[in-house]
Formats: C-alpha cells, sequence, structure tokens
C-alpha cells in the first residue's frame, strides 16, 4: 500500500471519506491541504529532504476565497506536482462526471485512478487505491460503463447531418427548414433537439460546441 499521501481538499465533509478510507487501509501519514500552492509546496519539500509521497489524492474543483491562490484547480496542480515528482500516483477524487473531463485526466494527464464523489465512494476509494497499489488503473464503475457507451456509439447519417450543419455555423433553431428542405425525416424542432440531446448525454456532453469538436476529433466530420 502507500506510506505517504497527500490529500488537497477544501471540503471538509469529502475529507471524511477520504480520511476513512485510509484509515480502513492503515495508511499512517497523510497531509491534508485546503489549497492547491500548500499542496504543491509540501510536495517540493518532501522531495527535498527525500521523503517523497507515493500518492496524490485531489478534487478538480476549489472554491475562491480570501486567499489568493496561483494554481486554480487539481487540473493544473496535477501538471505542477508531476513536474516536480513524474512517478507520483495520483488519485482524482470528484463529483464531476463529464466524460470529456474524466478522458482528459486519465488520458492526457494520465492520472491513476477517477473516483466520483456518490454514494458509497469510501469502498470506491479503497478500490482504487488498492488497484493503484498493484500498478493498475480505476474508473468508477458506473464511468466505465458509460465509457463503454461512447465507444460503441454509431452516428447515423441523420446524426451526422445535425452535426455538420452546426458545424457550418447553422443555428440550431433554423436546422428543421434544412431537413424540411432536403426531405430529410425527422425535421420537427423538437426531434432536432431530443436527437442531439441524447447524443450529448450518450457522451457525457454538455454543449453542441463539444459535440462538434468530439466528432472532429474521431474525424467524422
Amino acid at each position: 500500500m502507500f506510506n505517504r499521501v497527500l490529500i488537497a481538499e477544501d471540503h471538509e465533509s469529502a475529507s471524511i471519506s477520504v480520511r476513512k478510507a485510509l484509515s480502513d487501509l492503515g495508511v499512517i501519514q497523510a497531509d491534508y491541504v485546503f489549497y492547491c500552492d500548500d499542496a504543491l509546496k509540501r510536495c517540493v519539500h518532501a522531495q527535498q529532504y527525500e521523503e517523497p509521497y507515493d500518492l496524490l489524492i485531489t478534487d478538480l474543483s476549489f472554491e475562491d476565497d480570501e486567499y489568493t491562490e496561483r494554481i486554480k484547480g487539481g487540473e493544473e496542480l496535477i501538471e505542477q506536482i508531476k513536474a516536480v515528482q513524474p512517478g507520483i500516483k495520483v488519485l482524482v477524487f470528484s463529483a464531476e462526471n463529464k466524460r470529456s473531463v474524466i478522458d482528459h485526466l486519465m488520458n492526457d494527464l494520465a492520472v491513476n485512478a477517477y473516483v466520483r464523489k456518490a454514494r458509497r465512494d469510501i469502498e470506491e476509494l479503497k478500490r482504487a487505491m488498492a488497484d493503484i497499489s498493484s500498478n493498475k488503473r480505476y474508473l468508477n464503475p458506473d464511468l466505465k460503463h458509460q465509457k463503454e457507451e461512447v465507444n460503441t456509439y454509431e452516428f447515423s447519417d441523420y446524426d451526422l447531418t445535425l452535426i455538420r450543419q452546426l458545424a457550418h455555423g447553422m443555428k440550431q433553431k433554423d436546422i428543421p427548414a434544412f431537413l424540411e428542405e432536403q426531405q430529410i425525416k425527422p425535421y420537427g424542432l423538437s426531434s432536432v433537439e431530443k436527437r442531439l440531446g441524447f447524443m450529448r448525454d450518450v457522451l457525457g456532453l454538455t454543449k453542441n460546441e463539444q459535440l462538434i469538436a468530439f466528432c472532429k476529433d474521431l474525424g467524422i466530420i
């Protein structure tokens, strides 16, 4: 398991889950900070004294208060700590559930685990830390299921027609007239809105702009 753990979390209620999970796993040395700047300072100090942390547990969002921070959030904190200590393991513990954000963390920032703040998160934290200690990666089962849905989703010709028109700058409210002119059904505004909303939900996106970018990354538009 882990000898030294650094936790960056500004909500005490959330830190209770982390504390309980670490206690159950027998982790004795755990340092808690409320601010990202303090987390980086702790990491640098630990490196200088040759007592590096084995694991960083961090949230993504940190509320602003009277304390002015240089590091604005968890993503930037992960990048800066990895620059200081490339081999540190990272577990993100957050309420975020956007597929694009989680994919960025897992693929681009190479975090070792993502656990969502929700019911039974103490057990999920313990499973995640067990996997990380065995050099495995961990993703919440519900998020993993979402990822499988994304990987198996097949865009229909109708889907691509809607997305292409948005990508070309057409407003959503104007798409029905285009569809009717091209004799593409269904062309009602409600049908268009529902289909775009369905695609966003399946792919874990919130905006049409993200949907366009997603499809461009796939090379399908």
